[in-house]
C-alpha cells in the first residue's frame, strides 16, 4: 500500500468525513483527513494523489480539479454532481457509504493514474531482449511479463510453433530476481523417454548401462536460476508424475542415487498443444497442469499482429547484417503484400523468408514481383524502365557496329548488299549531310537485307546482325519493317 498515491479526505462536514474514514480503515486503505486550506500544500501538479472531496469553504471545487490535473477526485454528495464534467472527477460517493462502491471507485482512481499521459513509460524503460512489436497483443505480453517476473510463480507459455515462446521465457528470467542465475532450457519432446529422467534429474555412476560417471541434471544446472521446460505437452506420462512430485515438494534425487537435493529453481513451461483437451483424452495429468498453469501467458500468432511486420523485419535484418549476410530493403508494396499472408509458421517462417531474400537479392530493394508466389497478394506489375531515346539509339548503334566490325570486310567482298545504295563514308558532300538520317537509313537497309536473305526468319536475322531477338523485333516495329503481303 505504501507505493500507492496518498489518499486525502477533505470535507467540512466532520462527521461525514469520519464515517468515510471508518470505511477506509475497514478495507485497510491508508488515508488522511485534511482541511481545504492545507490540501493545496499537500498536493502537487506533477504528483498523483486521490482526493475524496466534499463540502469546502474557501476554495472552489472546480479550481482544485483544474489546478491538480494528475490527482483523481472522488466527489462526496449529490450537490457536487455538476463537477463530474471535469476529466479527473472519477466518481461520486453518496451516503450510506458502501464498501463495494468505494472499492470500485478506488480501483477507477488507480486506472486513472495508470493511464495518465507520461505515466505509461514504465514498459519502455524495461529492456526486453528480442521482443519486437508495438501492437496491442505484444504490449499485453510485455505487461504480463513485467507483472510475473519479480515473483517465483510457475509460468505456462502457450502459443503456436514459431511465436517466440522461449523468447518470452528468457525475458521473464532476465527481469526476475534470478537474472544472475542460469537460464537452462530443455525440449521435453526432443529427448527419448528413457533418457528424459536422467536429463532432468541427473544420474549416479553405474545407475544404468552407459552411466560411466556421475552427471548433473538440468534441475541442478538451473539452481538459483530458471528451468525452461519447452514442449511440456510432449512429456511422457510416467515423467509427468515425477515432475509433479518435484514441483510439490521442491526436492529430487538423481537416478540411482539416494541423496535428496533441494530444487531451488523457477519453472517456466511452454507448449503449442491444447493441454486441457489432452487432459480430457487422458494424455496429460490434470494435477500437473494446475501446478504449471499458475500464470499463463499466450504468445500471439504473427497473423494477429501483422502491423508489427516492418519492425520485425528490421530487427531480423539487423541480426543478419551483424552476421555479415548483407542487407535488403522492402518496398511499401512488398510490405503490404506480406501483411496479407497468414504466416502459419509465424516468426520462424518470416526469418526463413528473409534469409532466402538475402541470398537471392543481396543489397537490393525487394518489390512484390521479387517475392515468392505464395507471398504475392497484390496484383502489381514489375517496374519496366523507360530510357531516353538518345540513350537507346546510342546503345543500338554500339550493338550494331560492334557486332559487324570484325566481319565487315568479309560481308562486302562476299557481295553483300550492305552499303550499295549509300555513299561511302569518305564521300561527304561539301555542304554536309544529316548523320542521324544516314545512320537510320543504314540501319534500315542492314535489317532489311538480313530479313530478306533469311526469308524473314527473325531469329536468324537477329543472329547475323548480332542483336537480341527482342531488340530486332522492336526495331522492325519502329521502322515498320515486315514482309509485304
Amino acid at each position: 500500500m505504501a507505493a500507492n498515491p496518498p489518499l486525502y479526505i477533505v470535507d467540512s462536514q466532520q462527521r461525514r468525513a469520519e464515517r468515510l474514514a471508518t470505511v477506509l480503515s475497514f478495507i485497510n486503505e491508508p488515508h488522511q483527513i485534511v482541511n481545504d486550506e492545507i490540501l493545496p500544500q499537500q498536493l502537487s501538479p506533477d504528483v498523483p494523489a486521490v482526493v475524496l472531496l466534499g463540502a469546502i469553504g474557501t476554495n472552489e471545487h472546480a479550481e482544485l480539479l483544474v489546478r491538480f490535473p494528475r490527482c483523481a477526485f472522488l466527489l462526496i454528495g449529490e450537490p457536487l454532481t455538476p463537477i463530474l464534467q471535469y476529466p479527473n472527477a472519477v466518481g461520486l460517493l453518496t451516503e450510506p457509504f458502501s464498501y463495494n462502491t468505494l472499492t470500485q471507485l478506488l480501483r477507477d482512481c488507480q486506472q486513472y493514474h495508470r493511464l495518465l499521459p507520461g505515466q505509461r513509460h514504465s514498459e519502455t524503460t524495461v529492456k526486453f531482449d528480442g521482443m519486437v512489436g508495438q501492437t496491442e497483443p505484444m504490449q499485453k505480453v510485455r505487461f504480463l511479463i513485467q507483472q510475473v517476473a519479480k515473483t517465483d510463480a510457475n509460468v505456462l507459455v502457450l502459443g503456436q510453433s514459431g511465436t517466440g515462446k522461449e523468447v518470452v521465457a528468457r525475458n521473464i528470467h532476465l527481469l526476475s530476481n534470478r537474472a544472475a542465475g542460469p537460464f537452462v532450457p530443455i525440449n521435453c519432446g526432443a529427448i527419448p523417454a528413457e533418457l528424459l529422467e536422467s536429463e532432468l534429474f541427473g544420474h549416479e555412476k553405474g545407475a544404468f548401462t552407459g552411466a560411466i560417471s556421475t552427471r548433473k541434471g538440468r534441475f541442478e544446472l538451473a539452481q538459483g536460476g530458471t528451468l525452461f521446460l519447452d514442449e511440456i505437452g510432449d512429456m511422457p506420462q510416467p515423467m509427468q508424475v515425477k515432475l509433479l512430485r518435484v514441483l510439490q515438494e521442491r526436492i529430487f534425487e538423481r537416478v540411482g542415487g539416494s541423496q535428496t537435493i533441494k530444487a531451488d529453481v523457477r519453472i517456466i513451461a511452454a507448449t503449442h498443444r491444447n493441454l486441457e483437451h489432452m487432459i480430457t483424452e487422458g494424455q496429460f495429468r490434470e494435477d500437473l497442469f494446475y501446478r504449471l498453469n499458475v500464470f499463463p501467458i499466450e504468445t500471439p500468432a504473427l497473423s494477429e499482429r501483422c502491423d508489427d511486420l516492418p519492425l520485425l523485419i528490421q530487427e531480423l535484418l539487423n541480426r543478419q547484417a551483424a552476421a555479415h549476410q548483407g542487407r535488403i530493403r522492402f518496398t511499401e508494396r512488398a510490405l503490404e503484400s506480406l501483411k496479407l499472408h497468414s504466416w502459419p509458421g509465424n516468426v520462424r517462417e518470416l526469418a526463413n523468408l528473409l534469409e532466402r531474400m538475402l541470398i537471392m537479392y543481396p543489397d537490393q530493394v525487394v518489390d512484390v514481383a521479387e517475392l515468392p508466389n505464395k507471398y504475392c497478394y497484390l496484383d502489381v506489375e514489375s517496374y519496366q524502365p523507360q530510357y531516353p531515346e538518345a540513350l537507346l539509339e546510342r546503345d543500338m548503334l554500339n550493338d550494331l557496329f560492334a557486332a559487324t566490325a570484325d566481319d565487315h570486310e568479309e560481308e562486302i567482298s562476299g557481295g553483300s548488299a550492305t552499303g550499295e545504295n549509300l555513299p561511302a563514308l569518305n564521300d561527304i558532300p561539301a555542304d554536309g549531310f544529316d548523320l542521324k538520317e544516314y545512320l537510320a537509313q543504314l540501319e534500315i537497309q542492314l535489317i532489311s537485307n538480313a530479313l530478306q536473305q533469311h526469308d524473314y526468319v527473325v531469329a536468324r536475322a537477329a543472329e547475323v546482325l548480332g542483336l537480341r531477338r527482342t531488340t530486332l523485333v522492336e526495331k522492325m516495329r519502329k521502322y515498320s519493317l515486315g514482309r509485304d503481303e
